[in-house]
C-alpha cells in the first residue's frame, strides 16, 4: 500500500450495526433488548450463541415459553411433519387432526376432575387473551360483572388483564392481598401470615359494607412470577377454592408461566389438589409456538357463538409443536425432575445467601426461581415496622448489576419483582445436572462481582 493512500476504515462488526438499527427502528416500550443486547443466530437446548460469536447460557427461555429449551428435536419433528404434509397452516377456528390430536393431549394432562367435564377455547395467541377470554366467560356464565384479583399479579398487556395485574392505576378490580413469607403484609409471614390473608379475603367478601358486591370470578397465579416468584402456600390455595366455592364465584387459575411441569407438578394447581373452574394456558403448550387457550368446566359454557373471537386462533404449526411438547414432558417425567434439580439448585443459592448479606431471600417451586437482593445497610429497625424481622429494602440496581454480570459471564436471566430487585430463573426442564452447577456457579461470581465493583452497576452489555 502507498504511504499516500489512506488507511482502510475498520468496519464495526455486523452484530453492532443490529443492535443500533433496533434503537434507531424499535419503539421505547422495548423491554428484554434494553437489557440483554444480544443478537441471536443459533440456539440448541440451552444455549444460545450470538452474532458476536460469543455463548450463553439461557435462564429465561422464552419467558418459561422453552420448556424443552431452544430447538428440541420433537418440537422440530413434530413442526417439519405438518409442513411437508401440505396441510393447511390457517383454519381460523375449524377442526384438524392437528388440532384434535393437540386437544387429546393437553386434556390428557389436566386434572381428571376438570379433563372429565371440560370445553377449550382457542383464543388469540398470547396469554393476555386468554385471560380476556377468561373474564368474558365467568361474566357470561354468572351475569356479575366484579372481579376478585391479588397484589404482586400480572396477567398480560391488553386492558383487562392489566386491570387485574399489581401495577394497575385505575382500579376496576377487588385487590386482595396475597401471602408472603418475606415481604408479608401482616408482618408475621408463614402460616399465620397466609391464614390472616385468607381471614381478610373472607370478611371482606361476606362483609355487607364492605363495597365488594358477589363477583364474577377470582383469578390467581399459583406462583406469582413478575411478582417476584412468591409461591402461594397450598393451604391458602385450598381456602381460597373453599371460599369461592360456598360463594358460587368461579376459580380461574391463570398457569400461563408456571404450566407444563415448570414448578414440578404438570400444573401448579396441583401442588394444593385444587381443581379450579377455569385454567388460563399459553407459553409451553405451544412448544415455543404462540398458543393461549382456556379450559374451563362445561357448566359454564355458556356465551354466545363469537363471544370471543380472533384470526390466530388456529396456528397448525404451534399445536403440533405443543402437542409434541406436552408428551415428551409427560412421557419422561420432566416435571419430577424439575422439582429435584429445583430443589437442589434452591438449596446451592441458599447456602450462598449465607455469604452473601445482598440476598435477602431466595424463593421458587420446581425451576421457577428468585433470589430477592437488597441493601443490608439500610435496614429497618423491628420498632419501624412493628415486625420482628423486618426484611431491608430491596436493591434494584444490585439486581441490574447481577443481571449484567451474569452476561459477561455467558448466563442470561430475568429481573422481576416489586422493584425488579429479583434475580429470576426460568431454565429449560430439559437441565442437565451439569449445566445447572453451572448457571448457580456464574450466579455466584456475578453477584461476586456485582458486589467488589460498584462502580460497574451502570455499565450496560457483556464484555467480548
Amino acid at each position: 500500500m502507498s504511504v499516500t493512500e489512506p488507511a482502510p476504515v475498520a468496519q464495526p462488526p455486523a452484530h453492532e450495526g443490529i443492535l443500533r438499527r433496533q434503537t434507531q427502528r424499535e419503539s421505547a416500550a422495548r423491554t428484554y433488548a434494553r437489557s440483554l443486547p444480544i443478537v441471536p443466530v443459533r440456539a440448541r437446548g440451552l444455549t444460545i450463541e450470538g452474532a458476536d460469536g460469543r455463548r450463553y447460557l439461557d435462564c429465561l427461555s422464552g419467558a418459561g415459553t422453552l420448556a424443552l429449551g431452544h430447538n428440541h428435536p420433537v418440537v422440530l419433528e413434530a413442526i417439519r411433519k405438518v409442513i411437508d404434509s401440505g396441510a393447511p397452516l390457517h383454519v381460523l377456528d375449524l377442526a384438524t387432526p392437528v388440532k384434535d390430536a393437540f386437544t387429546t393431549e393437553l386434556f390428557a394432562t389436566l386434572p381428571g376432575e376438570l379433563a372429565d367435564n371440560a370445553r377449550i377455547q382457542f383464543c388469540g395467541p398470547a396469554g393476555t387473551d386468554a385471560v380476556e377470554a377468561a373474564f368474558k366467560l365467568v361474566r357470561a356464565a354468572t351475569g356479575r360483572t366484579g372481579l376478585l384479583t391479588f397484589t404482586g399479579a400480572y396477567h398480560g398487556m391488553t386492558a383487562g388483564a392489566l386491570d387485574a395485574s399489581g401495577g394497575a392505576t385505575d382500579v376496576r378490580v377487588t385487590r386482595l392481598p396475597f401471602p408472603q413469607d418475606y415481604r408479608c403484609p401482616f408482618g408475621t409471614g408463614g402460616e399465620r401470615g397466609a391464614a390472616l390473608a385468607a381471614r381478610w379475603t373472607e370478611h371482606l367478601l361476606d362483609d355487607r359494607k364492605g363495597g365488594v358486591p358477589s363477583p364474577a370470578g377470582m383469578i390467581v397465579e399459583p406462583v406469582q412470577g413478575e411478582g417476584g416468584v412468591n409461591p402461594a402456600p397450598d393451604s391458602w390455595l385450598r381456602r381460597m377454592r373453599r371460599i369461592t366455592e360456598d360463594r358460587s364465584i368461579p376459580l380461574i387459575a391463570d398457569e400461563v408461566q408456571t404450566g407444563v411441569g415448570r414448578t414440578g407438578a404438570f400444573w401448579a394447581v396441583e401442588h394444593s389438589g385444587v381443581v379450579p373452574d377455569v385454567m388460563v394456558l399459553s407459553k409451553a403448550i405451544g412448544g415455543s409456538l404462540p398458543l393461549a387457550v382456556i379450559v374451563y368446566r362445561a357448566e359454564l359454557d355458556l356465551w354466545q357463538p363469537g363471544a370471543h373471537a380472533g384470526t390466530f386462533r388456529g396456528n397448525q404449526l404451534a399445536m403440533a409443536a405443543g402437542a409434541a411438547t406436552l408428551a415428551y414432558v409427560r412421557e419422561n417425567q420432566l416435571a419430577d425432575r424439575a422439582a429435584v434439580l429445583g430443589a437442589r439448585m434452591l438449596a446451592r443459592l441458599t447456602e450462598l445467601r449465607a455469604h452473601h448479606p445482598g440476598i435477602g431471600d431466595v424463593r421458587g417451586r420446581g425451576l421457577m426461581i428468585g433470589m430477592e437482593l437488597v441493601d443490608p445497610e439500610r435496614a429497618p429497625l423491628p420498632a419501624e415496622t412493628g415486625d420482628d424481622h423486618p426484611a431491608p429494602p430491596p436493591d434494584p440496581a444490585l439486581a441490574l448489576a447481577v443481571q449484567q454480570e451474569c452476561l459477561r459471564r455467558g448466563l442470561i436471566v430475568e429481573l422481576g419483582g416489586r422493584h425488579n430487585a429479583v434475580v429470576r430463573l426460568l431454565p429449560p426442564l430439559t437441565l442437565t445436572d451439569e449445566q445447572a452447577s453451572a448457571v448457580v456457579d456464574r450466579l455466584a461470581d456475578a453477584l461476586a462481582a456485582a458486589t467488589r465493583f460498584p462502580h460497574r452497576r451502570t455499565t450496560a452489555g457483556p464484555t467480548t
